[in-house]
């Protein structure tokens, strides 16, 4: 028997805003920082994607410490108008302040139309040792077998929004209610 699900045309929006997923070094000056998406080159131009579709948007290109409310707003903004394409979304964020505009969202739309996934990464894509790959290849697997809702997706782990928070500590995320995972 075949599957048609994993037969079809998958679609998915990537929405880029910046940061340590998507820093990049710079020879000059040696800096590391946000300057523009570096998704379709550093990664998707790797990946074997002949069953999905891919639409990218960059939003912004700002670490997460810097964004303000109306950064915020404006990914928010960004992620409505794609709910009428009516497939899943993705956000590349920085996992300093991933939860808090992931809440905002979900504060602004409690039942989205479709996955919106979030994900990031510790370390910039283009490392030997980051988790980009990972966290961006698990978000794109997840955002097509979750039901509508706010999601973070992270070294192997997927949280609801809002029951997330970032363990600083152990570098990931976890869920704020630890009772949800027992």
């Amino acid at each position: 028997m075949v599957d048609t699900f994993s037969m079809s045309q998958k679609s998915v929006t990537i929405l880029t805003t910046g940061g340590t997923i998507e820093k990049s070094y710079n020879e000059f000056d040696g800096s590391l920082k946000n300057r523009q998406s570096r998704l379709k080159k550093r990664l998707l131009a790797r990946l074997r994607l002949p069953h999905t579709k891919v639409s990218l948007k960059e939003v912004m290109a700002k670490d997460s410490l810097h964004l303000t409310e109306e950064d915020r707003d404006s990914i928010w903004r960004c992620i409505s108008d794609e709910f009428k394409k009516e497939q899943p979304i993705i956000v590349l964020h920085g996992t300093d302040t991933m939860e808090i505009t992931a809440s905002f969202c979900f504060d602004h739309c409690k039942e989205p139309p479709v996955p919106v996934v979030f994900t990031g990464a510790m370390k910039p894509m283009g490392f030997e040792d980051s988790d980009a790959a990972q966290n961006f290849i698990e978000a794109m697997m997840v955002c097509h077998i979750v039901e509508p809702g706010f999601y973070i997706s992270f070294h192997n782990q997927l949280f609801k929004v809002p029951d997330v928070r970032k363990n600083r500590q152990r570098r990931t995320f976890d869920f704020k209610n630890k009772s949800l995972i027992e």
